[in-house]
């Protein structure tokens, strides 16, 4: 006989508001633990001083956190002006300061005007990104740097929104792989002052919203009410994909995507990905249009 697999098979995705000084997979871990569930991800780790929306997929909707990783995501940050830290951000030390007379809205703008688009960004040191099969944080923590080779990334908005002495308000949404303590720094850079981020909270992730966030608070009280309570706090699985177009099924069909086999649906849109509906059954994963029209399946759920 197989082993009995612990916790329950809840499938669904919490909008949680990650705290700050809380790590993403801290939180993610107490997610599981107060859901009791089998299988848990998050969708791109928040720096532990950064708060905001970190999705949670429970279950089957682990199957759709890399589409979720791969999504646009909204900020709002603050930048303090004349100083720059070894981290980018205000748990590092100060290694430089400089005088920020004569930075006015103005200068601020044609300096964020250079950093809109199509622009190229270098990792910082204290981040996830592996050299060598290790993080480049645990060189940075053992004082060394490591050259990294820019990368490129979209910005697709980034605006000012106030200005409070030497810090700087602004909000931005960006191509996945933006590293804002690095739009900081360059911001820094181009006022030729330095800058680093003192505060940085994620508004958006794909179609997720602010305005749907769940604190840990509010899953823990959850908890004390039983799995109903706790569920009702989840987004569906297939909300993560609702920008997707959408095809359904009938249930011919749907067993044949089952078996690994492509299908011709009409009225299919022509190319690229899309979310397939079984009739009277709702979501059972997503599929890929194939070059001779086909919708082939790319990842099925078990619901």
């Amino acid at each position: 006989m197989g082993r009995r697999q612990r916790g329950r098979a809840v499938n669904g995705i919490l909008l949680l508001d990650k705290p700050a000084a809380a790590t993403s997979n801290r939180a993610l871990q107490e997610v599981k633990r107060l859901f009791d569930a089998r299988k848990a991800g998050h969708t791109g780790s928040l720096d532990p001083m950064a708060t905001g929306l970190l999705p949670v997929c429970l279950g089957e909707a682990t199957k759709v956190s890399a589409f979720l990783l791969d999504a646009d995501k909204d900020y709002r940050f603050t930048a303090r002006l004349g100083e720059r830290t070894d981290s980018g951000d205000a748990d590092g030390e100060i290694v430089e300061r400089q005088p920020v007379e004569g930075v006015d809205p103005d200068a601020i703008e044609r300096a964020l005007e250079g950093l809109r688009g199509d622009i190229e960004q270098v990792p910082p040191m204290y981040s996830a990104l592996k050299r060598g099969g290790r993080p480049l944080y645990e060189y940075a923590r053992r004082g060394e740097e490591v050259e990294r080779a820019p990368r490129r990334t979209r910005i697709h908005c980034l605006e000012l929104i106030g200005i409070d002495g030497r810090d700087v308000a602004l909000r931005v949404r960006c191509a996945k792989g933006t590293y804002v303590r690095t739009l900081a720094e360059d911001l820094g850079r181009a006022l030729g002052c330095g800058a680093h981020v003192i505060a940085l909270r994620r508004l958006g992730v794909g179609p997720f919203r602010e305005s749907a966030m769940v604190t840990l608070e509010a899953v823990r009280a959850a908890s004390t009410k039983g799995p109903d309570a706790l569920d009702g706090l989840l987004r569906p699985v297939d909300s993560a994909l609702e920008d997707w177009p959408r095809v359904d099924v009938s249930t011919e069909l749907a067993e044949f995507l089952r078996q690994g086999q492509a299908v011709q649906v009409p009225r299919a849109p022509t190319s690229g990905l899309l979310r397939m509906y079984e009739s009277g059954q709702g979501f059972i994963g997503m599929g890929r249009v194939q070059e001779d029209g086909r919708v082939a399946p790319k990842r099925l759920m078990n619901l």
